[in-house]
């Protein structure tokens, strides 16, 4: 990777978008050891002509905040068919993530600190884009002894959660809030009750009676989210529901919010744009955790993302070898992969749906870095270079790319995206140049 201590980077006549800053005009940008040093019309000009500077031509491309991806599986340790460390961060970095935060449901499971420590020294040096572990709520994923949050968040740790595992107890959910509370933890919640979705293959509804597949109702995500945020209110702890899907789940977040408690939400971009008719011929590519809801849901999830109510978006990138998706529906793993096609998945939103860019900018950068307790990428002048440069014309098909990601478990793999990552830096240095070829 770079390093900081490089070159000037000189970004040309780029339309700069930091919503945060109240920023979105054409200027030039300057990039001196890491750090964003000069920002306006002109900057660039006592860089012109300079064999050290590298310039970079803005026109028709717009410099963005970097983004914080709040929900990711890298599979190191113990899946690395799957993926890994490396080519984890590889993949964020070419979809414009200067950090992200990655679930616990490795193997062994990201319970105690010799597991934090591990992920993070393995991705300190890979290099590139930042890796934030997000350590078990309880041991082994069990729903039952705590972990030890003190040891885990000094070791690194961002949050807990136990990802695809609800903590289903009440009594062990207060005290996981009340004990991460003591550490300004974040408590991620998989919504689902699991006895409502004992063997449940998709979402209940029209289509799963046609499939004759057992359905899983939205109840069962509603549920759960309404209990925990009557728990955190009652002990005053951070509750944040990981990937809703359901426009009762938005309603409840909603109605939590305009009361002051500190709950927060992230969703998916296959949750924003799929219903479950995607899953129609048994495409097992189509099975995530939560399952594909229905127009209904998009419409509540789009409108409630575009007000604020969700946070953040979260890739929930997933990634599966074709031994957890090649096969009958019932025995295919849940999750698809999506670091790099995020951006150029969702950008078409903005011209489509109550979403505004600079909404879709905030939830894919500023927010989720606060909800995680990082600081927020910034185009400030001052700032550590943590910037991603996109084209927001250029149009590109992910099967016909090299992708980093291992795995090719997605259903966008031959729609036509629009939007695509140019350049991300993280750290201050850069961590993919799609720009030297």
């Amino acid at each position: 990777m770079p390093s900081p201590s490089g070159p000037p980077l000189v970004f040309k006549n780029v339309r700069a978008i930091d919503p945060h800053l109240g920023l979105d005009a054409e200027v030039d940008v300057v990039i001196e050891k890491g750090v964003i040093t000069r920002s306006g019309r002109g900057a660039a000009s006592s860089f012109e002509g300079l064999a050290a500077a590298k310039v970079v031509d803005g026109a028709g491309r717009w410099l963005l905040p970097a983004f914080v991806d709040l929900h990711a599986h890298l599979r190191e340790p113990g899946y690395e068919y799957k993926e890994d460390i490396a080519s984890g961060l590889e993949a964020a970095a070419r979809g414009g993530y200067a950090h992200i935060c990655v679930m616990p449901n490795t193997k062994p499971v990201n319970d105690t600190r010799a597991v934090t420590e591990m992920m993070l020294r393995r991705a300190a040096e890979v290099g590139g884009t930042r890796l934030h572990p997000i350590a078990a709520i309880t041991r082994g994923q069990a729903g039952q002894e705590l972990t030890e949050m003190a040891e885990l968040r000094a070791a690194g740790a961002v949050a807990v959660s136990d990802d695809g595992v609800c903590v289903m107890s009440s009594a062990v959910m207060r005290r996981a809030l009340e004990y991460a509370k003591n550490f300004d933890l974040p408590v991620i919640q998989h919504a689902e009750d699991h006895d409502l979705t004992l063997g449940a293959q998709m979402n209940e509804g029209a289509t799963s009676a046609r499939l004759g597949l057992r359905g899983w109702p939205r109840v069962a995500e509603d549920i759960i989210i309404a209990r925990d945020v009557l728990l955190a209110e009652y002990v005053k702890a951070r509750y944040h529901a990981a990937h809703i899907s359901t426009a009762g789940a938005a309603r409840i977040v909603r109605e939590a919010k305009s009361r002051g408690l500190p709950v927060t939400c992230e969703v998916t971009p296959h949750h924003l744009l799929l219903t479950d008719a995607a899953v129609i011929g048994y495409e097992t590519a189509c099975k995530v955790n939560p399952p594909l809801r229905e127009e209904s849901d998009i419409e509540a999830l789009q409108n409630a993302l575009a007000d604020g109510t969700i946070d953040a978006i979260a890739t929930d990138h997933a990634p599966h070898s074709s031994l957890e998706k090649d096969c009958e529906f019932e025995e295919a793993s849940p999750g698809m992969m999506g670091l790099e096609l995020c951006f150029g998945l969702l950008l078409e939103l903005c011209s489509r749906s109550p979403l505004k860019l600079p909404r879709l900018i905030d939830a894919l950068s500023t927010a989720p870095a606060r909800i995680a307790g990082l600081t927020p990428p910034s185009l400030r002048e001052g700032a550590l270079a943590e910037v991603v440069l996109v084209s927001p014309e250029a149009t590109w098909v992910p099967k016909t790319e090299a992708l980093a990601s291992k795995s090719r478990n997605t259903p966008f793999l031959e729609r036509t995206l629009k939007g695509r990552v140019l350049l991300t830096m993280a750290d201050g240095a850069i961590a993919f140049d799609g720009l030297k070829s």
